[in-house]
């Protein structure tokens, strides 16, 4: 099995704490509220929200991905640090085991959160995956989710 370990930042104008609470715990309510272009539902499947949870995720019609799975890893609301593994998706079952992604939001001096994000990708047997594209791809389509909670926050200052 290979792994691929990729990192980003995404810099977003919106505070760390509130950006943490709105991805990490209120993400069932308010991403298919921010996106229902792309995501059709959000909903906790088993589990209390805690580690161990499992979230199932719905995507709109027409996209590439129908849905995704994710169990919880980690959370700690004080460190604002946050993990999950994407366990289930119709896209690349055949070669990707798992991905495990780990979040830190960190403040910047502007009042806004910097996401660092490590990505590790957990490769089936000799599966290859084009880490290019990986990085490429959805790295641009996780920009954008951060770019749409921040116009959200903007527009809803009290949200």
């Amino acid at each position: 099995m290979g792994v691929i370990t990729l990192e980003n930042e995404f810099a977003v104008a919106v505070a760390p704490a509130k950006l943490f609470k709105a991805l990490c715990l209120e993400i069932d309510t308010l991403l298919p509220k921010i996106l229902p272009e792309h995501i059709k539902s959000s909903e906790i499947i088993e589990g209390n929200g805690g580690p161990g949870t499992i979230r199932k995720i719905t995507f709109a019609e027409g996209k590439d991905l129908s849905y995704a799975k994710q169990k919880i890893e980690a959370i700690d609301e004080e460190n604002l640090t946050y993990s999950f593994s994407l366990i289930e998706a119709n896209v690349w079952k055949d070669a990707v085991e798992k991905v495990t992604y780990e979040h830190k939001f960190v403040p910047t001096p502007e009042g806004g959160s910097i996401c660092k994000r490590t990505s590790t990708y957990y490769i089936k047997g000799d599966a290859e995956i084009n880490k290019d594209q990986i990085k490429d791809v959805y790295g641009k389509k996780t920009a954008g989710l951060f770019k749409a909670v921040e116009a959200y926050f903007l527009a809803n200052p009290d949200a």
